[in-house]
């Protein structure tokens, strides 16, 4: 059976629950529903024998998460990162510390959590000091992008346009402070974002939780946080239109979101996927990394 969203979020709720005792109470609080609602779909996965009385989910329950499962993880970490230069002239930007970690091990630590079965990472600029991360995550499959230096972003996801379905995409230059962001089950496509009053950065419009519009700069929207993920059609329609839009006029140098979400936006509903301000802390300039961490402020 397809489960509806609602269904989806209780399942995933009880199957990923490590408490002793998880009540319906603390089920409306991690699923952000209320106990009345919590109460009805609990009842329907019962009645649908996804999960038994005692709200323990089934091996059938189990078998219809699985069209929902993410397979890969895709790191997009090719650039430069000229706005943390001097610190960059020798060292990719996922690859610099902060508090002591690599960034992009801040990311990859989640994906190993969630039990995401596949890491690509797309590399560029001095990649083969990418190669000290296989001691601690020995699955990582490297993907060379030899046009990170005269293309956006977007000739990254060129390279890997036929991977993106059921996976999420990552910005490799982000320092995530809540892992449970990185999830095993996804719904449907959808764009990390916090709610914001005002901003001056990348923001969403959104209608009914669908993004309608990127754009810099607005009120009342939602920040962008380089993180996403695609279904299955979404990944298979991606393919395509990376490789039309790469391949046209000005096309290399856009922004790789900008595919979905601007230039073939009639072909997806990419979903908002809010979270916290905190959970995610992006570091584009050396100001910026001096304030986070006290050992570059010399």
């Amino acid at each position: 059976m397809e489960l509806t969203k609602k269904q989806f979020d209780v399942l995933v709720a009880l199957v990923e629950n490590k408490k002793e005792k998880y009540s319906q109470r603390d089920i409306a609080e991690d699923t952000r529903y209320s106990v009345g609602l919590v109460n009805k779909v609990i009842n329907e996965l019962i009645q649908n024998k996804l999960i038994d009385t005692n709200s323990k989910i089934t091996d059938k329950g189990l078998k219809n998460l699985e069209p929902y499962k993410v397979k890969r993880a895709i790191f997009i970490a090719a650039g430069f990162g000229s706005r943390l230069v001097p610190i960059t002239l020798n060292t990719p930007k996922p690859l610099i510390k902060v508090h002591g970690k690599k960034m992009i091990e801040t990311l990859l630590d989640a994906v190993v959590e969630a039990e995401i079965p596949e890491i690509v990472i797309v590399r560029g600029y001095l990649g083969e000091q990418f190669d000290i991360l296989l001691k601690k995550y020995p699955n990582i499959k490297f993907v060379e992008n030899p046009l990170y230096n005269e293309a956006n972003n977007i000739s990254s996801a060129y390279m890997v346009r036929d991977m993106l379905e059921n996976s999420y995409v990552l910005e490799s230059d982000l320092v995530l402070s809540n892992p449970k962001i990185i999830r095993k089950y996804e719904y449907h496509s959808n764009f990390l974002g916090f709610p914001v009053e005002v901003t001056d950065d990348w923001c969403f419009e959104t209608k009914k939780d669908v993004i309608v519009k990127e754009k810099i700069g607005g009120t009342n929207c939602y920040q962008m946080i380089g993180i996403s993920y695609y279904d299955k059609k979404d990944g298979k329609q991606l393919s395509k239109d990376i490789d039309e839009v790469f391949n046209s006029p000005g096309g290399k140098e856009k922004y790789w979101e900008q595919v979905q979400l601007v230039a073939k936006k009639e072909n997806y509903n990419i979903y908002v996927r809010e979270c916290n301000k905190e959970d995610v802390i992006e570091i584009d300039t050396f100001n910026e990394l001096k304030k986070l961490d006290k050992v570059y402020d010399v």
